[in-house]
């Protein structure tokens, strides 16, 4: 089944179509830049090209990536009607979307409803969805939530210590975030380590948004996000876990209200807010000779061992480290400072093996008899996206 595959951002919108029977990218789109001036998109087959075009809003945006597909010069399919279904990355509606949903226009109007639960991510994804159902609208969207894969968390992991009306009447709780990439991190342990039933996985997913997941028995009991994508450990922009005292103190040294000081931890803060220079950790990596930046680089290290840590406790022990998503799989520094002193909880870290590793491929980077096991899976949460969306239309 031919699937599109979207996620939509404030000013972009990422998409590709996906053979779901074998998992092929047929194409895939890259819009940057829309509403504003100089807008392109990226659209990759076999070779990718830059088509520069002025895209005021997402439906436009939309449309010529469809154009596109059915080009006859950049084409990959005769007709639109091949498409099958439209998955759409979705972040956080509230407790009761805990699973991925057919978005029908009813569903649709309760999730705007819903949207103060991920208020950085929802209203663009809103965005997307709706051009979607006005330029296919006999296609069947599908939200494919990036919360679902942690409704397994028991009531103590995700109740916060506040009082208990919150939760009641406002679903103020731990929700989490990435679960569609720590899910398919469990689908390949149970690929490559057998059955799940009493294995204990941490799954890193390390980006420039980052969190850290506890996977027992192959479903998640903890996760590092919180109601919001903007706790856990330390991140490219993001602050990770704070004191919330520390918000007032900001609107108050800063003279800015609340929205603009949760901005300022959402954007400004985490490795460009220590370093003041980059947010990246190719550019972190490459000036570890500055001490604002080897001090951003050790405070992420550090929140990132303490979780493993923590999670570990609660499992009663740990089987497999997994670190997947950009710097997860691409960054040996990050992963060696990570697994560094960590003998005692049985990792025997090969430090060559991480060093040299090709790039791409699942890799373990533990010596044979390590008794905890440490390997890179690269994630694909697209094509999870893309398999619930064909599971639900069939």
């Amino acid at each position: 089944m031919k699937v599109l595959v979207v996620n939509s951002g404030s000013s972009s919108l990422k998409a590709q179509l996906m053979e779901t029977d074998n998992g092929k990218v047929l194409a895939k789109a890259y819009c940057q830049r829309i509403g504003l001036d100089k807008s392109f998109m990226e659209y990759k087959t076999n070779e990718k090209v830059i088509i520069n075009f002025d895209m005021p809003n997402h439906k436009v945006a939309f449309k010529l990536f469809l154009d596109t597909l059915i080009s006859k010069d950049k084409g990959v399919i005769k007709d639109l009607n091949e498409i099958k279904a439209i998955g759409h990355r979705v972040v956080n509606f509230g407790e009761k979307y805990n699973k991925s949903f057919v978005i029908t226009k009813e569903i649709y109007e309760d999730m705007e409803k819903n949207i103060h639960f991920a208020p950085l991510h929802n209203p663009p994804a809103m965005t997307g969805i709706k051009a979607c159902m006005e330029l296919m609208p006999n296609v069947k969207n599908v939200g494919v939530l990036d919360t679902a894969f942690h409704s397994t968390m028991p009531d103590y992991a995700y109740t916060y210590a506040i009082p208990y009306e919150f939760y009641e009447k406002n679903k103020i709780r731990r929700y989490g975030a990435h679960g569609t990439s720590h899910r398919y991190i469990a689908m390949k342990c149970a690929d490559l380590f057998g059955d799940l039933k009493g294995k204990k996985i941490i799954s890193c997913h390390l980006g420039s948004g980052s969190s850290i997941c506890a996977i027992k028995d192959g479903v998640s009991i903890d996760t590092s996000m919180g109601y919001t994508p903007l706790a856990g450990v330390v991140m490219g922009t993001r602050s990770g876990d704070i004191d919330p005292a520390i918000v007032k103190e900001i609107m108050q040294i800063k003279n800015i209200d609340i929205d603009k000081a949760i901005n300022l931890l959402n954007k400004e803060s985490g490795l460009i807010g220590v370093t003041g220079e980059y947010s990246d950790l190719r550019d972190i990596d490459n000036n570890l000779d500055k001490p604002r930046v080897k001090l951003a680089f050790d405070l992420m290290v550090y929140s990132i061992k303490k979780y493993i840590g923590a999670y570990a406790a609660i499992m009663n022990g740990v089987d497999y480290i997994i670190f997947t998503a950009g710097v997860g799989e691409n960054d040996e520094l990050v992963r060696e400072a990570v697994c560094k002193d960590m003998e005692y909880l049985g990792i025997d870290f090969d430090y060559e093996v991480n060093k040299n590793a090709p790039r791409g491929t699942i890799q373990e980077f533990t010596k044979k008899g390590s008794k905890v096991k440490v390997y890179r899976i690269p994630t694909d949460e697209e094509y999870m996206i893309a398999l619930d969306t064909a599971n639900l239309v069939k």
